[in-house]
Order: structure tokens, then sequence, then C-alpha cells
């Protein structure tokens, strides 16, 4: 039989164009792309990919496999939407551990509907950014923020989700003010150990104040509305609160991706994969206001 992973490497190729663009929707390297795509080659005896100088292009046996494989996988997401809706007598603890900022700002709203699709399932969830040790069970499933995958450990199961973009934000006021001329000093506020960002005076509002220490981001996020100064936050929490703008002039940057990450037998829970697929549906969901790119209010 046909390998049905293969299949989705075989897909994402084809729609990607190229293997690194598979590679990269994925969240694998060069390499997988390239074996799972021979291992499919040579269970159906035929090439399936015309390597070119502009990508890849499917052969006219490929193009027959695409047909059937957008079929398979129509069908998967039929399947799993059934089983999904059948199965809402799971019990059991489940433990969620994910970061403060995720929790409050993004993920609860989410939380709360798998809460109410699953009343069985006991729910607690961990907010912390600190390491979880998932093979002692101190959680089921973490929400991390990885900016280098090749740091994440060998014995867990990782899915990637959306990359996760940041901007400098100040109040709205406080920026009206600086356009009407206010003498105001504009101070960055950092958490507590950092120093100058190098935003501070990189967009067309210059944080020419000292700066502004807050021991953690409700703090941090506080002192900006209430315009003491501009700080760095993420895009889905400066851009969803009315209170604050971007600062002109500065690019957004992205620090890493968001990953869903378990281990071993736990992820093969009925409880734990019925979490972790609703989840990565609600993350690629939030994925254009994680990037920055919900309608700006400036």
């Amino acid at each position: 039989m046909i390998d049905w992973d293969d299949v989705r490497y075989f897909l994402a190729a084809a729609r990607g164009g190229s293997v690194r663009a598979a590679a990269k929707s994925l969240g694998v390297n060069h390499a997988t792309v390239l074996r799972r795509i021979a291992q499919l080659e040579d269970h159906l005896g035929t090439q399936v990919f015309e390597k070119l100088p502009s990508g890849y292009r499917l052969t006219a046996a490929g193009g027959e496999v695409l047909e059937f494989a957008n079929q398979m996988e129509a069908s998967s997401h039929r399947l799993e939407t059934s089983v999904f809706g059948r199965d809402q007598g799971v019990r059991g603890l489940l433990r969620v551990t994910l970061p403060p900022f995720l929790a409050t700002h993004l993920l609860m709203p989410d939380l709360a509907d798998f809460a109410r699709v699953h009343p069985d399932i006991e729910i607690e969830i961990v907010s912390t950014g600190e390491v979880a040790n998932l093979t002692n069970r101190e959680a089921d499933v973490a929400i991390r923020m990885v900016s280098d995958r090749k740091t994440l450990p060998l014995n867990l199961h990782g899915l990637k989700g959306p990359e996760l973009f940041s901007g400098v934000y100040m109040s709205r006021d406080r920026l009206a003010g600086w356009r009407a001329g206010a003498p105001d000093p504009i101070r960055p506020i950092v958490i507590d150990g950092h120093g100058i960002p190098d935003w501070a005076d990189e967009g067309e509002v210059r944080a020419t104040g000292v700066p502004f220490r807050t021991p953690d981001a409700d703090a941090q996020i506080a002192a900006a509305r209430q315009g003491i100064g501009m700080t760095r936050l993420p895009c889905f929490v400066g851009d969803a609160d009315r209170l604050l703008a971007r600062v002109p002039g500065i690019a957004l940057k992205t620090h890493a991706a968001l990953w869903l990450l378990t281990q071993g037998e736990t992820r093969k829970t009925k409880r734990v994969r019925l979490f972790t697929e609703f989840v990565s549906r609600r993350l690629a969901a939030h994925a254009p206001l994680l990037a920055g790119l919900s309608i700006s209010r400036d």
C-alpha cells in the first residue's frame, strides 16, 4: 500500500513547486522531502517530478498521481472530522504548558472551545515558558516559541506552527501627542535586566529618555498603555490592543516559530492527539495575526 506520509510530501512539493518550499511548509529538512518523494516513485515505479532550473514540474504520471493524492487528502480530512465529532467521551487529565503571553493574549478562547467540546477532559494549564520535562509527565503537551529547531530534544515529537513576529508599540494617545509636538521624552520600556534596545532610535519616533524597566510582560504592556514610552511586543498582543499603535518606521521582526511538542507514547493517547490537532488548526487560523498582517489601525 502507498504510504500516506509519502503522498503528503509529494503534495507539498507539487503545490510549492520545489523541494525547498515543501520542506518549509512541512517543517522538515530538504533531505527528508527528497527521501519521501523517492520512496513514492520507487513504490509506483515511475518518476513524478521533472527537475528544472526554475523548480519541480510534474511529469504526466505525476499529474495523474496529483489527482488521486488530492482525493486521498480530502478523504483523510473527512475521516478526521467524523472521528473528531464522535469522540466526545474521552476522559482523563491533560496537562498543557505554554508561555503566559500565549495563554492570556491568544489561545485562551481556543482552550475554552476545546474544553466545551470535550467536557470530560480535565485540563490543567501550566502557564510558564520554563522547560518542562515531558518524559516525567510534568506536562503532556508543550507549546513553545522555538528560534532554532536544532535545540529541540530528539526524544520529542514536534509539530511546527506559524512564525511569530513582533513590532514596537506605544500608546495611541502618546503617538498622537508626539505628532502634535509634545516635548515629553519617550522612554524605551524594557524587561528588567535588558539593556537599551536597538530599535530605540530606528523609527520615526526616537526613544530619548532613560529606560523604564518592568518586572514582567503584563507590567510592560501596562506601562506602554500609560504613555510612558514604547516597547517591543508580539504582534498578536500589540495589534489586538486598541490602546496601542505600532511605532512608524520600525520593521517587524521574526524571532521564532510556535511548536507543539509531545513525547513518546503520550502523544498517541486520544486526548493528547485530539488536543494537538485542534490547537494546530487554531494556530494556522491565527497565522495572519501572528505575522502582523491584521488590519492596521494607525
